[in-house]
């Protein structure tokens, strides 16, 4: 009984429960300033030829666009060639400080399956245009090419799964214009790949064969009968020894590589037509870029010693470094 008298009285029918206000939304600012694109600074240092190569690069538009300055310098301060380009999927303007000239190059997609492509140098006024039709079959393709001004029939490459073919015509000075075939031919022979290149009347045939530990490369350049192999060998998953004779200048050369990890790379070499050894070092994968390297710097430590004249060794470096701003 008590505790029903001190129960507090029901609500009225008649109550409003106020409602919740959101909180206010942000004001946008009348005028804001367009966010910087990153931008991409490369630099690179060769002793050997005591030049530094910058780069200075940047992406806008979403990517759609990139535009690149490059240069040169020597360690006396001089800057030579210039180069300002503007790089996009379907144009591109190099332009040559020093010469004063720009090379265009466009692409324009007029269907699924047929592409337009012309490069122009305004200096030279001279150019090409070319037609690349991709067939119904996948892997098949027909190109057309022409110089502008036109000086003879259009060059036709033919491409398909197991290589490509060219025709075109070639003006000889007092001779009539011929036809000159050009193509590479590949395919599986006996757990191996051959290649079957020719030029005029050039022909070079390649076979390699390659499992987990060996690779066995000989070939032939006919008619000159130039005869060489290679071989490679693989002895775990960070030594490998590759080895190059050349029959018919009995010259040789032979490269020994161990990998310390991904970033770290030691390989050493001799080759007899220069009589000279080497030995490198590389830090930073030896054919990525610096992005993926550590600190987003590659070096490379190597050292020449000529088997004439051992008191003339050389030891050069290479550095590349990027910054991302």
């Amino acid at each position: 009984m008590a505790d029903s008298a001190t129960a507090p009285p029901p609500p009225s029918p008649n109550h409003i429960v106020p409602p919740i206000l959101a909180p206010p939304l942000p004001t946008k600012p009348a005028f804001t300033f367009p966010r910087r694109p990153p931008i991409r600074v490369t630099s690179e240092f060769d002793s050997d030829s005591s030049v530094f190569f910058h780069k200075i690069s940047c992406k806008f538009h979403e990517k759609l666009a990139k535009l690149k300055f490059s240069f040169q310098n020597h360690t006396n301060g001089d800057i030579v060639e210039p180069q300002v380009s503007f790089i996009s999927k379907h144009l591109s303007i190099h332009y040559d400080v020093e010469d004063q000239n720009a090379l265009l190059k466009a692409s324009l997609e007029v269907g699924p399956r047929l592409q337009l492509r012309a490069v122009h140098d305004v200096k030279a006024q001279q150019g090409e245009l070319s037609m690349v039709a991709n067939l119904a079959e996948p892997g098949y393709a027909l190109e057309l090419s022409s110089m502008v001004p036109s000086v003879g029939m259009p060059r036709a490459t033919l491409k398909f799964p197991l290589g490509e073919v060219s025709v075109e015509e070639r003006a000889e000075e007092e001779l009539r214009p011929m036809l000159s075939i050009n193509g590479i031919l590949k395919g599986q022979i006996l757990n191996g790949v051959y290649t079957a290149q020719f030029m005029d009347e050039d022909l070079k045939l390649r076979y390699a064969f390659k499992d987990d530990e060996m690779s066995f490369i000989p070939s032939i350049s006919l008619p000159s009968n130039a005869l060489s192999f290679a071989f490679k060998r693989r002895f775990g998953p960070s030594d490998k020894l590759s080895y190059l004779y050349n029959f018919d200048s009995n010259f040789w050369s032979a490269v020994y590589k161990h990998t310390y990890g991904k970033d770290l790379k030691f390989k050493s070499g001799y080759d007899s037509e220069v009589r000279l050894g080497w030995a490198s070092l590389w830090v930073g994968d030896e054919v990525g870029k610096a992005k993926t390297a550590p600190m987003k710097m590659k070096v490379q430590l190597m050292l020449q010693v000529p088997q004439d004249d051992i008191k003339s060794s050389a030891l050069m470096f290479r550095v590349k470094k990027r910054w991302d701003i």
